[in-house]
């Protein structure tokens, strides 16, 4: 029987050590069933507390279910975030599997923010105001669940699946480009596989990071300046393996070439 007054530390280190292993683990949310997305946001945070004190950096947040039609899928009504961590970006062109169980990529824009954003009213004007820039980008989402199989508590504990991701070089001025308009192709091994545009991420990025800023608000927290926000797929995300190479075009804003090892 499960115990109520669990011991969310324990749970947090079981996740820890299976993100670290690469060995994937069963759902938490079938052994602890009083468990809250509460206390699964608490738990990403314990993990995330464990790799500063090893030394990593904290650059930023990632927003996951961002298209309504994922939502509608897994019954929810609002997206679901997590914390990105410098150890995350890839520097070069080669992704590596190493540390990963069931690796997919998924093409993004990432907004970098340079004032504070907080507060339960924030607007995309806000938003627009205080982003220095933004950058196409490559999330790599694994999962530490057997079979990629997953609900809402489990994915968020679990720092909503996120692993690494690339960033372009090029920095695009917010009010250069209209972002709901950004058409992606996304290509394995030379074939097209997936193809979106920025409105599938709540009918405009932005409104990814006011929707981040609220939930971050309800926890007391907020986006400082200088992070990073990957705001979600623009596509639905795609399985890679060894030897692949993936293109991802973003029309008008360049490609983003990755090679699997």
């Amino acid at each position: 029987m499960e115990n109520v007054s669990m011991n969310l530390n324990v749970i947090a280190n079981e996740i820890y050590r299976h993100q670290k292993s690469a060995v994937e683990m069963d759902k938490i949310s079938t052994r602890y069933p009083s468990i809250t997305i509460e206390d699964a946001y608490k738990i990403q945070e314990i993990n995330m507390e464990k790799e500063l004190q090893d030394g990593d950096q904290f650059v930023g947040w990632k927003m996951g279910l961002t298209s309504f039609a994922k939502q509608q899928s897994v019954g929810v009504k609002q997206p679901i975030y997590g914390r990105l961590l410098k150890s995350m970006v890839i520097s070069n062109e080669e992704l590596s599997l190493d540390g990963l169980i069931h690796p997919r990529v998924e093409p993004e824009l990432a907004f970098l923010i340079n004032k504070k954003l907080e507060g339960n009213h924030v607007t995309e004007q806000d938003v627009w105001l205080a982003t220095e820039g933004i950058m196409t980008a490559i999330e790599v989402i694994d999962s530490r669940y057997k079979d990629f199989s997953f609900n809402l508590i489990d994915v968020v504990a679990d720092n909503a699946s996120s692993a690494k991701f690339f960033l372009s070089e090029q920095i695009y001025e917010p009010n250069k480009f209209q972002w709901e308009k950004a058409k992606v192709l996304m290509k394995l091994n030379g074939k097209a596989v997936q193809e979106g545009i920025g409105s599938a991420v709540m009918g405009n990025p932005a409104r990814s990071v006011v929707e981040l800023v609220k939930m971050l608000h309800s926890s007391g927290l907020s986006i400082e300046p200088g992070m990073i926000v990957l705001t979600g797929g623009i596509t639905e995300a795609i399985h890679v393996s060894h030897g692949d190479s993936i293109e991802v075009e973003f029309v008008e804003l360049g490609e983003i070439d990755l090679t699997v090892i």
